[in-house]
């Protein structure tokens, strides 16, 4: 570990559990987080385990131009939203939509095993919220029309 990255207690904690620190650097890193006020599209889902994410996002043309993530969860779903929407970021929506559970712990690193699930529910959100933009808009330009 280098000695820029800060050694406390929930860095340790997480550490020992089993994530890496990118991961734990995704936990921590607040730019992901949030809510975009006067979003093109909200979507949120809640999983099996009971965590729940919320992604708003701006999208321009087919590209996501920005999105935030909101996570009621434990580290690991905070980690895998926080990283599903960083990927997400600058991408068309095709591209999002594709991220894969391998993808997304590639960029992760590692986390418990145990917390695979979270991984699996930050993509289905991304793609939850793809498929719902897509059906929104393409519902209001046969209305415009």
């Amino acid at each position: 570990m280098d000695n820029e990255r800060p050694k406390d207690d929930v860095y340790n904690m997480l550490s020992e559990s089993g994530y890496a620190d990118k991961a734990i650097e995704y936990f921590r890193n607040q730019n992901n987080l949030g809510i975009i006020e006067d979003a093109d599209h909200c979507t949120d889902l809640t999983g099996p385990c009971g965590d729940t994410m919320k992604i708003t996002m701006n999208v321009k043309g087919d590209r996501i131009e920005d999105a935030k993530i909101q996570v009621m969860g434990c580290p690991g779903a905070v980690a895998s939203g926080s990283a599903a929407v960083a990927f997400a970021k600058g991408k068309t929506l095709q591209e999002a939509e594709s991220l894969t559970l391998d993808e997304l712990y590639r960029e992760l690193e590692k986390m418990p095993e145990q917390k695979v699930h979270c991984a699996r529910l930050a993509i289905k959100t991304l793609q939850k919220a793809v498929a719902k933009y897509r059906e929104e808009h393409s519902a209001k330009a046969v209305n415009e029309n």
